[in-house]
């Protein structure tokens, strides 16, 4: 009788254990690109496709605490978010080729061919706008983009401040201009290289590129966002690009009712 007690006290500390303990389950599911990384990926919804895009040390999560997430869910739109590779629970390759020629972007190409899309939107903030871009020129699939958070700055290939923050996460201590951001990745659980490494492989896309794009694009800014160039500047490379102010610096803007409202307006039109 006593064993038999025991048993069942063991049973249930275990039971106990496994709640207190346990990590939580994701919610989505994992594809292999086109190289074999493994993305992590949430859908929700079932209406037309829109894609969210994080930027540079961010993941699919932070969405979550945007407006704009739970809205787009609201209007009856399928939400699609994703964790780029490097970042989050998807994987964190150390190589080279896992960043260069367009990795990201065919990343998420291979997750709409995954989830058999045959047109799709795409909401991009700060360095997913960068991303936003490139499928711009890649995707014949894309029918709108928003590009939020972003100047001209990124159609410079040797941009200073990608340059500068690649070197200072590899290591070097004299540039002064990217210590905000290094002192932030270095106070998180980061992987640092994989950061570098997106970093160093960051598109650029050029004037002449931009020019070509014919589908309707947005771009979204803070008015106290003074990162990433012109704003003004990039709207006058894109033909058939709206500009919008939300309230906000880089960090907040995205967050803001007012950026959830611009993006549902041009989506809906």
């Amino acid at each position: 009788m006593k064993y038999a007690i025991r048993l069942w006290a063991l049973f249930i500390l275990s039971l106990l254990s496994t709640r207190l303990f346990a990590q939580p389950s994701p919610e989505g599911n994992y594809f292999a690109s086109f190289d074999s990384t493994k993305i992590y990926y949430e859908v929700k919804g079932s209406g037309y496709p829109v894609i969210l895009i994080h930027g540079f040390s961010g993941t699919s999560q932070g969405w979550k605490s945007c407006a704009v997430y739970g809205d787009l869910l609201k209007e009856g739109y399928m939400v699609i978010i994703l964790d780029q590779r490097g970042n989050g629970r998807s994987d964190k390759p150390h190589t080279d080729a896992a960043y260069a020629n367009d990795a990201e972007a065919k990343d998420i190409m291979g997750l709409i061919s995954s989830l058999n899309i045959k047109q799709y939107d795409a909401v991009g903030y700060s360095r997913g706008s960068i991303i936003a871009s490139r499928l711009l020129l890649l995707d014949s699939r894309l029918h709108k983009a928003v590009m939020g958070g972003m100047g001209d700055a990124y159609t410079n290939p040797e941009w200073p401040r990608r340059v500068h923050a690649y070197r200072a996460l590899m290591g070097d201590t004299t540039l002064h201009d990217v210590d905000d951001m290094i002192k932030y990745i270095h106070s998180q659980h980061f992987d640092n290289l994989a950061l570098a490494l997106q970093q160093k492989y960051q598109p650029s896309t050029s004037v002449k590129q931009l020019a070509a794009v014919k589908i309707p694009v947005l771009i979204i800014r803070g008015t106290e966002d003074k990162e990433n160039g012109s704003e003004t500047g990039l709207q006058r490379m894109i033909p058939n690009s709206g500009l919008v102010y939300v309230p906000g610096n880089h960090n907040t803007a995205i967050r803001t009712p007012e950026f959830s409202a611009a993006v549902a307006k041009f989506l809906s039109n």
